[in-house]
């Protein structure tokens, strides 16, 4: 039993630095072809969000608007995508020791 309850203990250490190493990792997801770039944590939160001046048109505010509204909808997708397999990666292994119990995904958009 004794084992057993160092082992659970060590599986919550190890869970917790996976879960910091998640909040301190940086990935990126783009679109447009790099023209709004997009930087979340391990966790899915945005962190950053960079837009290029190419992709405003000053001669059609609306268009602009809208294009820029898809891209960073898209950069951020990417982004959260990238996150997620991080996730995997970083917690697969120690929900598997957990029985694959899943841990909790990143929300799709």
């Amino acid at each position: 039993m004794q084992q057993l309850m160092e082992q659970a203990q060590l599986m919550q250490q190890q869970i917790a630095s996976a879960q910091q190493e998640l909040n301190d990792a940086r990935v990126e997801g783009s679109a447009g072809g790099g023209l709004v770039v997009a930087t979340v944590n391990g966790a899915g939160e945005l962190q950053e969000l960079k837009i290029k001046p190419e992709v405003v048109d000053a001669e059609d505010a609306q268009e602009t608007v809208d294009t820029i509204a898809d891209l960073v909808i898209a950069a951020v997708r990417d982004a959260v995508r990238a996150a997620s397999e991080l996730q995997r990666q970083k917690l697969g292994p120690l929900a598997q020791g957990l029985g694959g119990g899943g841990f909790g995904q990143l929300p799709g958009f």
